[in-house]
């Protein structure tokens, strides 16, 4: 095992301690009480570190396919910075966000213009120091006994440590141990439900995965209890905010929704937003920087803190989660665990347009931005949101193929039935999720909806952003490439004529609907003329258009 941090240790570290916390993660998730009961910590650390698994993960693929200096080995300053990069796009929640700024300020040492090929023992504790003192300037207005705590023990034991980075890190490690049995004490939320702090316990659990990946060796896990009383596992969701003091009663409410979402806008901007979410929430976190930020509250009026993103610069990937009344925020209130449906539809899309037309007709949609595909986890959570006995999962995309199917096993494993209907394009799910009917057999309905998808030839139209080799010859950056069923068909220079040919070479072969998915970079003409088309030489061919919003492809034709 390396006694460096390279990037070699660097990906190591990812891969275990997304191991570690996809074991943990049910743990953690039922000790979460802090600073909203919603069960989910656990989960979001996951979904945070799968993200920057994955962009070490690409990182590596680059040079191993010979795309940098040494083929195969990224630099330590290459890897720390996908890692943080990762974990920014993809934080969740509250504690994801704060991990996201532990890793970005341990990557803002190692990865800094004077930075080393590899860290010794006395550079990964400057860089643990870092991460915990920017993730506390992260936060609005931090509270002791939290993550922030024992991301700040650890960063003391690591800096007191001697030894090469193994010996650092197994000091960081003990001293966030030592730290989170004592968060009890400092939390009169968590001392009353009998538990230490889920995000803390998180943290433990990276931090041991960075132990292992330097030293072969694997620290024993610290307890999920605190010292007190040990109550039932619900108990840790019935606790809504801490006490002022030990006579005092949890606050009888707090706001009603989450709300995250990335944003690109200048620091000046985003000081003044950080000042206006403050007024309207709380557990305001904003991470991040270079122009790229993750801004995470909980608000009462969450069109409020939508619109201060708006004003601050360009809001995207914005998630509202409703934590419901009488649920997370009632203090004394037990959770009752509302029914399971039947069957639903889980569908990933890539635009805001088609999320709401899944969404109306009664699919679970999951976005999928352009060149932020969705993890396996988010496709779990989003099963999981479905609530449903049975499950269709539609990927929409060839290239989400693995990933739906790591995701289809892991609900499996929970108990829920899932049938997987490998479409390639958007298209194909809206015809599946057309023939969709909820009281079939679910075998009849899921062969039902997989024939409507293969009966449905798929195209897009799309601008090409570099000169490439393509099955109709050499485009040229700029250049329109109209793709049928994957492969470039049509290279051109206009959009709206490049669209025509594709649309005609699609008919060529037959066809009894058209569907049209405009992107918002597309003409306001094009749907009309490829209307007119099908109207004037294709008889008895019948045309639907939806607007896909900011979408990949500029259009997306679908042919049944």
């Amino acid at each position: 095992m390396p006694q460096t941090f390279d990037a070699l240790a660097v990906r190591a570290w990812c891969g275990l301690a997304l191991d570690a916390l996809g074991r943990a993660r049910e743990e953690i998730d039922a000790i979460n009480v802090y600073p909203v009961a919603d069960g989910d910590t656990g989960t979001n650390l996951y979904l945070t570190l799968e993200s920057a698994a994955t962009a070490v993960e690409a990182v590596f693929a680059g040079h191993e396919a010979g795309g940098g200096g040494d083929p195969g080995r990224p630099t330590l300053a290459d890897a720390v910075r996908a890692m943080a990069h990762g974990a920014l796009i993809g934080a969740r929640g509250n504690s994801g966000t704060i991990l996201a700024q532990l890793l970005r300020g341990m990557a803002q040492v190692l990865a800094g213009d004077d930075a080393p090929a590899h860290a010794d023992g006395t550079g990964l504790g400057l860089a643990l120091r870092h991460a915990a003192d920017s993730a506390r300037q992260a936060v609005a207005h931090p509270v002791e006994g939290t993550v922030l705590t024992v991301a700040s023990a650890a960063a003391d034991a690591a800096g007191a440590a001697d030894g090469d980075c193994g010996a650092v890190a197994r000091a960081a490690y003990e001293g966030a141990c030592t730290a989170l049995a004592e968060t009890p004490d400092r939390l009169d939320v968590l001392r009353q439900a009998g538990v230490v702090d889920a995000g803390g316990r998180g943290l433990v659990t990276v931090l041991a995965a960075l132990v292992e990946s330097l030293t072969g060796e694997t620290p024993r896990g610290p307890a999920a209890r605190g010292p007190g009383p040990h109550p039932r596992a619900e108990a840790a969701h019935t606790v809504a905010a801490p006490c002022a003091d030990d006579d005092a009663p949890p606050r009888p409410g707090g706001p009603a929704f989450e709300v995250i979402y990335l944003l690109e806008a200048e620091d000046a901007a985003v000081a003044r937003l950080r000042e206006r979410l403050d007024a309207l929430g709380d557990s305001l976190v904003v991470v991040g920087g270079d122009g790229l930020w993750n801004v995470h509250v909980h608000v009462d009026d969450a069109g409020a803190a939508v619109e201060a993103g708006v004003e601050a610069g360009r809001p995207y990937r914005i998630r509202i989660t409703h934590f419901g009344a009488g649920d997370a925020h009632a203090p004394g209130a037990e959770r009752t665990p509302a029914e399971r449906v039947q069957r639903a539809v889980v569908a990933v899309v890539p635009g805001e347009g088609l999320a709401g037309l899944c969404t109306e007709a009664g699919a679970t949609a999951v976005l999928a931005r352009p060149g932020e595909p969705p993890a396996s986890g988010e496709l779990v959570q989003a099963v999981r949101r479905a609530h449903a006995r049975e499950v269709v999962l539609l990927p929409n995309d060839a290239e989400l193929r693995h990933t739906a199917a790591a995701a289809a096993e892991q609900v499996r494993a929970e108990g829920v039935r899932v049938a997987l209907i490998p479409t390639r394009s958007a298209v194909q799910g809206i015809a599946a999720l057309a023939v969709h009917e909820p009281e079939r057999r679910f075998d009849e309905d899921v062969v039902a909806m997989t024939s409507a998808a293969g009966a449905t030839r798929y195209a897009e139209v799309t601008v090409a952003e570099r000169q490439s080799w393509t099955m109709a010859g050499i485009c040229q950056a700029g250049d329109v490439l109209g793709l049928v069923d994957g492969d470039v068909a049509v290279i051109g220079q206009d959009l709206t004529e490049t669209a025509l040919a594709v649309l005609d070479r699609m008919l060529a072969a037959g066809g009894e609907l058209v569907t049209l998915v405009v992107g918002d970079g597309a003409p306001e003409s094009v749907a009309e003329r490829l209307q007119t088309r099908v109207r004037e030489a294709y008889l008895a061919v019948d045309t639907v258009v939806h607007h896909g919003g900011r979408q990949g492809s500029v259009l997306l034709i679908g042919v049944e």
